[in-house]
């Protein structure tokens, strides 16, 4: 089996924005993210640029496989590349470059 590459942290941030925009798009998908993180829209727009926020909502995105399905496919790209997203994301966030 081929080990994927891993994906560049720029890439991987810009991903998770794109899944936040998403998520922002849709009223019950954006409500059911606010009410698991405990957020508001402020807190949203004060943390879209911190990587552990956008790591979590590359969890969030990836925990729940509708919205992972629906995103690769608005996104078009493989839901494989939400994990590695998230790899590239963790180890930024661990500061493993």
């Amino acid at each position: 089996m081929v080990k994927p590459e891993p994906m560049s942290r720029d890439r991987a941030e810009s991903l998770a924005i794109g899944a936040l925009g998403f998520l922002a798009s849709d009223p019950e998908r954006i409500g059911r993210f606010l009410a698991l993180t405990g957020l508001g829209p402020a807190g949203i727009r004060a943390s879209a640029r911190d990587p552990r926020f956008l790591q979590g909502v590359l969890e969030h995105i990836a925990g729940h496989e509708p919205d992972l399905l629906a995103f690769a496919e608005h996104a078009a790209v493989d839901p494989a590349d939400i994990r590695l997203a998230l790899a590239a994301l963790g180890q930024a966030n661990s500061g493993v470059n």
